[in-house]
């Protein structure tokens, strides 16, 4: 799975935003913290707003913050939102895939990667990240052998 800058971006703001105990941030304190363009920032900021994530206030105490608990935003929404389903298969989803012959059980395989992305992305919400406490599932597969080996 390919994590685009901008929904790397994404989680990272809005972790900073979980962070924040409800106080507004604005996009240059968040830039500065995250140490992300702060133009870049605020286009995705925006976008996030756009799709529900995050609320904004103009104003002196103005900014952004998150429009609901840390704890109801997974990662596998926040990637949803910003790019649309987690696995295609040329630009279809795994289920509408047609195969024949020797390759017939490869869609098999797509539908079980997509699975695999689901346990770990719905399973983890804003509010786990910035505390550190992740599922037993999702440790499990940090402690598999050669998890954290480049391949």
């Amino acid at each position: 799975m390919h994590i685009s800058a901008k929904v790397d971006y994404a989680c990272r703001a809005l972790c900073s935003l979980a962070a924040s105990d409800g106080a507004a941030l604005t996009a240059d304190e968040i830039s500065k913290d995250q140490e992300i363009p702060v133009r870049f920032l605020r286009s995705i900021l925006n976008e996030l707003r756009r799709v529900g994530i995050v609320s904004s206030q103009r104003g002196n105490e103005g900014g952004y913050r998150l429009a609901r608990r840390a704890e109801d935003v997974t990662l596998g929404e926040v990637v949803r939102r910003l790019e649309g389903p987690l696995a295609e298969v040329r630009n279809e989803r795994p289920e509408d895939a047609c195969y024949r012959g020797s390759s017939e059980h490869l869609q098999e395989v797509w539908i079980a990667l997509r699975a695999a992305l689901r346990s770990v992305l719905d399973d983890v919400t804003l509010a786990d990240v910035v505390s550190g406490t992740l599922s037993p599932g999702v440790t499990s597969l940090l402690q598999a052998a050669g998890a954290w080996q480049s391949r």
